[in-house]
């Protein structure tokens, strides 16, 4: 296969991806040593994760219309330099005051990326579902690799050199991106940024069915990624009684599936359609949780690591379908907007299961999730028997 331009901008793309994920990753490894320098307790460290979290949700909708006014090139370089800029303060940071705001900026910084380069991946690739496959690795990767090579720069050199790793690998990339990826003519160039946040605009794009239909499959698709995520360790040493170092081996191999699988999936999307593909992965997210709750052994963690790592990298699949019902001049903002919506809705995820863990256990606090996803899996097929075209 000839080498073209799209795949540099898929590959920068991705790399940009990865470098934020890396960013906001480097801090939960080295918490421990964090609170013990500031002399802080988990709770409020919590507070200022929880901060990033949100800050990254909260900036999906400002990074589409500031793309759609500045061009999509410019956005995702802002972000990459912004994290770099960021990580590089939170680990000089002489007092906890000025962690929490860098952490906060770090994550609002980070939260420009995501729409900015779908956006871009949209106007470089007729394939989005395998473009925004290739794209998620980044994402995967960050997961996988982060945690580790923070621990071991941590234990090696301090916290701060390991928090600063997230510097050291978003300059390169952001100096890559800035040499490689030619700038792009704007949506809307002329446009004054108040004229799209007036809430007209911002109803019209979630008033539309196809777009609110796709909202709920998302926030709840979301919702249990981020629940997952968050306890999936804790459920296999708490419910299934594997030692931490077996719980961090299965939680990487969740990361390993998802890098490999995502294209593949997002493909599936475009061959066979956004909901059938989508449909799949409830049904494989379910069988996988169920095996983790419910049967023992090997079998019970090899399987159900891959089921969910397939059925949870929904994403590729649903993402695409957003653009598929928005007009070119939607996409940037509404793309964004749609991605605050869910998002912020899935940051509630980690509550939610951590709640219904401590109060009834881990097999309802699953057994939940599962629920949740069967849900939307129902609401595809009814769309889909009765003809709804939601």
């Amino acid at each position: 296969m000839r080498w073209e331009y799209r795949h540099t901008v898929l590959t920068l793309c991705t790399f940009a991806f990865f470098a934020t994920m890396v960013a906001r990753l480097a801090v939960s490894p080295v918490v421990p040593a964090i609170t013990d320098d500031f002399r802080i307790g988990n709770t409020v460290i919590g507070i200022a994760l929880t901060g990033m979290w949100m800050a990254y949700a909260l900036m999906q909708f400002p990074s589409g219309i500031l793309a759609d006014r500045f061009g999509e090139r410019s956005i995702v370089l802002i972000s990459v330099g912004g994290t770099t800029v960021m990580s590089l303060l939170l680990a000089v940071s002489p007092f906890y005051a000025l962690f929490v705001l860098a952490l906060i900026v770090l994550g609002g910084v980070a939260g420009l990326h995501y729409s900015a380069a779908t956006t871009l991946l949209d106007r470089t690739y007729e394939n989005l579902g395998f473009a925004i496959g290739v794209h998620t690795i980044g994402s995967s990767a960050a997961g996988l690799i982060a945690p580790v090579a923070v621990a071991w720069i941590s234990v090696r050199y301090g916290w701060r050199p390991a928090v600063a790793f997230g510097a050291v690998i978003a300059a390169p990339i952001f100096l890559l991106f800035l040499w490689r990826v030619r700038p792009i003519e704007p949506h809307r160039p002329d446009q004054p940024l108040r004229e799209r946040l007036e809430l007209g605009e911002v109803t019209a794009i979630l008033g539309k069915p196809e777009i609110a239909f796709t909202v709920v499959i998302a926030s709840v698709g979301a919702f249990v990624w981020q629940g997952t995520a968050s306890f999936l360790p804790t459920f296999l040493v708490e419910h299934r009684g594997q030692s931490p170092t077996t719980a961090g081996v299965v939680f990487s191999a969740y990361f390993v599936v998802q890098s490999i699988v995502k294209p593949g999936i997002g493909a599936m999307s475009d061959r066979f359609g956004r909901d059938v593909t989508t449909f799949g992965c409830m049904v494989a997210s379910v069988a996988g949780l169920a095996l983790f709750v419910a049967v023992p052994g090997v079998v019970g963690i090899v399987g159900g690591v891959v089921l969910i790592a397939n059925g949870l990298s929904w994403a590729v699949a649903v993402e695409p379908r957003f653009m598929d019902n928005m007009t070119d001049q939607e996409r940037g903002a509404g793309f964004g907007l749609v991605r605050t919506t869910y998002l912020s809705v899935a940051s509630l995820g980690s509550v939610a299961v951590g709640f219904f863990a401590d109060t009834y256990g881990w097999a309802t606090s699953f057994g939940m999730l599962m629920l949740l996803l069967s849900f939307v899996a129902v609401l595809l097929a009814v769309n889909w028997a009765f003809g709804l075209e939601y």
